[in-house]
């Protein structure tokens, strides 16, 4: 009995084992044939027989044939990136120029982009286009406009190179130009211009205000000839009449002047007057 009992544990452990070993083996390949894709990211499937799928798996748990697809995961999300250039100016000036890209992979176009390009496809093609559009489009303007017309920069780069990335199936969310410097002899000379400038209108406007105070003393000086041919006019009418009734103004303007001193005493008396003067003392 005992014999029997322990023939029988001992099939049951057997069955136990493989019944253990048929799970794992199950479960192992069960996890190998199924993958996630993460959300903002997107998986292209690469078939051994088949070559790239022709459609990218998006967010979600998906399935795959062990040892013959393997799925290369791209990220969907908007990515900054700056491009650095420098170029010449349609006058043959240096300019340093800075480039500030928002991009993102099309995820229509995700296979393609994995057949000609691979997943480091931004190293590959945006510094390359970007230098190519920066120096084509500041070629066609001067150094200074460049300065004065930098929106209009700006936007004719962001359109030329919205097209030339999507010939490569890249999609810019935004490009901007954040920096615009050069060289050092050139921004000299700008500074030596503006100072130039300057001076030429703090020279204009010495002249200007000389000659607005020219034109003040030539009218001043017709004020004063025509006051002095009125007076000798009224002169001549009025005879001496005139002239004592100007000394008697003036003399009551004195007058009038001394009585507010505190140093000067006013004394009528008889037919005269008298004004004293005291000293401080």
């Amino acid at each position: 009995l005992a014999l029997v009992m322990a023939q029988a544990a001992a099939n049951a452990l057997t069955n136990l084992a493989r019944a253990a070993i048929g799970l794992g083996v199950g479960a192992t390949a069960l996890n190998s044939s199924i993958y996630d894709v993460d959300g903002g990211t997107a998986a292209v499937m690469f078939d051994r027989f088949q070559g790239v799928l022709p459609k990218a798996s998006l967010e979600g748990t998906h399935f795959l044939i062990p040892f013959i697809q393997s799925p290369t995961i791209y990220d969907l999300r908007t990515r900054p990136r700056s491009i650095t250039s420098i170029t010449g100016t349609k006058d043959l000036q240096q300019v340093n120029l800075t480039l500030r890209l928002l991009f993102r992979p099309d995820v229509d176009r995700l296979p393609e982009i994995h057949m000609t390009r691979g997943p480091d496809y931004d190293e590959r093609v945006l510094p390359s286009i970007g230098n190519e559009v920066l120096k084509a489009t500041v070629a066609q303007y001067e150094a200074e406009q460049l300065l004065t017309l930098r929106a209009e920069v700006s936007d004719q780069v962001a359109t030329a190179l919205r097209k030339r990335a999507n010939d490569f199936g890249i999609v810019l969310e935004d490009v901007a130009l954040t920096h615009l410097a050069f060289s050092s002899e050139y921004s000299k000379a700008i500074e030596a211009k503006q100072v130039s400038q300057q001076e030429a209108e703090r020279s204009k406007f010495i002249v200007l205000k000389s000659e607005q105070e020219r034109e003040a003393a030539i009218i001043r000086a017709e004020g004063e000839s025509e006051s002095a041919r009125l007076i000798s006019q009224a002169t001549k009418s009025a005879g001496p009449a005139l002239v004592e009734l100007r000394r008697i103004e003036a003399a009551r303007e004195v007058a009038e002047t001394l009585s507010r001193s505190r140093n000067v005493m006013y004394l009528p008396g008889g037919n005269s007057q008298m004004l004293l003067g005291l000293s401080g003392n």
